[in-house]
């Protein structure tokens, strides 16, 4: 199987919501390396490597994240895997 990468930057009520504990949380669970933080426009931006089947769950739970959050729009860039991360984190 593909081995992928996603770049996302998620916008709507995601900060101050648990949307990054919960996305390292989903990550972890379908095997997916990365990282994610909060953004200064109040959105969150993430990367995320792995499985292409895991990263397409993983883009579909992100479409809503945690049930505190709202999710109004995802900017959604696929790149080629790099394999540089051991495991997904909260960044800055």
């Amino acid at each position: 199987m593909a081995l992928k990468r996603i770049h996302l930057v998620i916008r709507g009520r995601v900060q101050g919501v648990y949307y990054r504990a919960s996305a390292v949380r989903e990550a972890k669970r379908l095997g997916l390396t990365g990282w994610v933080k909060n953004r200064p426009d109040s959105g969150v931006e993430l990367v995320a490597e792995g499985e292409e089947d895991q990263v397409k769950d993983f883009l579909a739970w992100a479409q809503h994240g945690p049930s505190t959050a709202r999710v109004d729009k995802i900017d959604t860039r696929w790149r080629s895997y790099t394999g540089e991360f051991a495991s997904f984190t909260i960044e800055g």
